[in-house]
């Protein structure tokens, strides 16, 4: 698979992710489950890598797969708690996944292609 295909994928399941988050916060706010504002607060952890992740920056691939940790989490407890919202944690956790998988090969792929990486010691340094 290509940096490109694999790029193009990750934008688009990032950007479902924050369409199906943002619906469904925004919705329990405006039906009053939650506060409006509890409800965006969950979604800012999310939109702090999407500048990087928009540009395909490979560090923030490597660094947004920590930020999706917590929403596989918030995944896996509603899945487990309750059955009212089966159907919309499942996909939660489907696209958390896919994503946990997509972003570090992403991040690997590209940072190769860009010659980043950690630099191994020389003979001559050791």
């Amino acid at each position: 698979m290509t940096s490109n295909t694999l790029f193009t994928l990750s934008r688009l399941g990032y950007l479902a992710l924050v369409l199906l988050l943002g619906g469904w916060f925004i919705g329990q706010g405006l039906n009053g489950e939650y506060t409006l504002l509890f409800s965006l607060l969950w979604l800012v952890p999310l939109l702090l890598p999407a500048k990087g992740i928009i540009k395909g920056h490979p560090y923030t691939y490597a660094w947004a797969s920590f930020i999706l940790c917590l929403y596989m989490l918030h995944a896996l407890t509603l899945l487990y708690v309750t059955t009212d919202a089966f159907a919309f944690a499942l996909i939660e956790a489907l696209l958390v996944g896919a994503l946990l998988i997509a972003f570090p090969f992403y991040a690997r792929i590209r940072g190769r292609e860009l010659g980043l990486g950690l630099k191994k010691k020389s003979d001559k340094e050791a």
